[in-house]
């Protein structure tokens, strides 16, 4: 009988956030595959696992996911973690996924930790309906993109990096409009968590003297909808 795929999100940052469910999955898995076996068995220690650990991440997947299908097929329980937040989410996930649901092999994702959630809900902007765009293609296509997103009427959620996080904000002022309203959530739940408000310019002002660190999730808010009647209008 072929065994199951476990999706377990962890912690984002403070290891108390952690939930019982993940821990028990933990400790029941045959195999444990991990985005990086160093950081994963600082949380595994805390929390009295000793399952067998594999490494699991961006650099391997194509060459894994189908041995790992062939080990769940023969009846192994697999949990796959990432550094931080749930697997998947802009981290390696989704092919094995897409592999084991051809399969037919059940695939269970608990619910759990995710960087994205907190720094919405924290953002005092619309949170009813908004889009998840991850990071931002470095050079090919971002242009596109941000062209694309400027007409955007939903909240937008980004990731980026402490050092591009100047110059995405400047960059989304360009296109956005550097009065357009945003909130930027680093180190969420960790000892030194911030959020910063204001525009665009405002908060790239602010990082431009305080140098950002951590992990950065950008909340930007979603285009007047007359800016998009009036696109649509255009290209009619």
């Amino acid at each position: 009988m072929p065994g199951i795929l476990y999706i377990v999100p962890t912690p984002v940052g403070n290891l108390d956030d952690m939930t019982f469910r993940a821990v028990q999955v933990l400790k029941e898995a045959d195999l444990i595959l991990a985005e990086d076996t160093r950081t994963s068995s600082v949380l595994l220690h805390r929390y009295d696992i000793h399952g067998k650990l594999q490494s699991h991440h961006k650099f391997n997947e194509h060459q894994t996911a189908e041995l790992i299908k062939d080990r769940i097929l023969v009846g192994l329980n697999v949990a796959l973690i990432s550094d931080a937040g749930t697997p998947g989410i802009s981290d390696p996930g989704f092919l094995l996924v897409r592999t084991c649901a051809e399969e037919g092999i059940e695939v269970q994702t608990l619910p759990g930790a995710t960087a994205c959630i907190p720094a919405i809900v924290s953002s005092g902007l619309p949170c009813d309906r908004f889009c998840f765009e991850g990071f931002l293609p470095v050079k090919k296509g971002r242009q596109t993109m941000l062209k694309e997103l400027s007409t955007e009427t939903r909240t937008m959620v980004f990731y980026e990096s402490p050092y591009r996080l100047v110059k995405t904000l400047e960059q989304f002022g360009e296109y956005f409009g550097k009065d357009r309203r945003c909130s930027v959530a680093r180190e969420i739940s960790k000892v030194h968590e911030e959020h910063r408000r204001g525009t665009l310019e405002e908060v790239a002002a602010w990082f431009k003297d305080h140098e950002p660190r951590g992990e950065i999730v950008i909340v930007v808010a979603g285009a007047p909808t007359d800016k998009k009647k009036h696109k649509d209008t255009e290209e009619e």
